[in-house]
């Protein structure tokens, strides 16, 4: 792991991005148009937006991503981190890339007084759980959605 660096994403990091972005979305067997992956990464790194990213990165090349959005809450005065996703390379898996890129953002939401950092994942991802029950508590909620069209 001492090899790999954590970094905040950079716009220059895209042509990189995209793959592992379409590596998260296909392991979660979803597709999304391209302007809205074009959106999603400018809302990550343009700095306007309560979001972004940091990326795991060793000799020039990412190895993985994760990204955030900063929200409010009813039940606290301090906004809350929510880590949206998590996502590294088949090689990178097991080196603490994974571990390190959580840790990136629980760092940078202590620095800036968040409240908590939560997460989730599908209830199948149990590889990505091992890392998961370490390093964090579940809350016990479970996730209900209602498409909107």
């Amino acid at each position: 792991m001492t090899d790999i660096t954590i970094r905040p994403l950079a716009t220059s990091d895209r042509s990189q991005w995209e793959p592992l972005w379409q590596g998260y979305l296909t392991f979660y067997k979803a597709s999304l148009t391209p302007d809205i992956s074009d959106s999603t990464f400018a809302r990550l790194t343009g700095g306007a937006e309560p979001m972004g990213g940091f990326v795991a990165e060793r000799d020039g090349r990412l190895l993985g991503i994760v990204h955030w959005v900063i929200h409010r809450s009813t039940w606290n005065i301090r906004d809350i981190c929510y880590l949206q996703d998590l996502f590294t390379t088949p090689d990178a898996r097991g080196t603490g890339a994974g571990r390190a890129l959580i840790e990136a953002v629980k760092q940078m939401a202590q620095t800036k007084g968040y409240f908590r950092v939560y997460w989730q994942t599908h209830e199948s991802n149990v590889q990505a759980q091992v890392l998961y029950d370490k390093v964090a508590d579940k809350s016990g909620f479970i996730v209900y959605r209602q498409p909107l069209g």
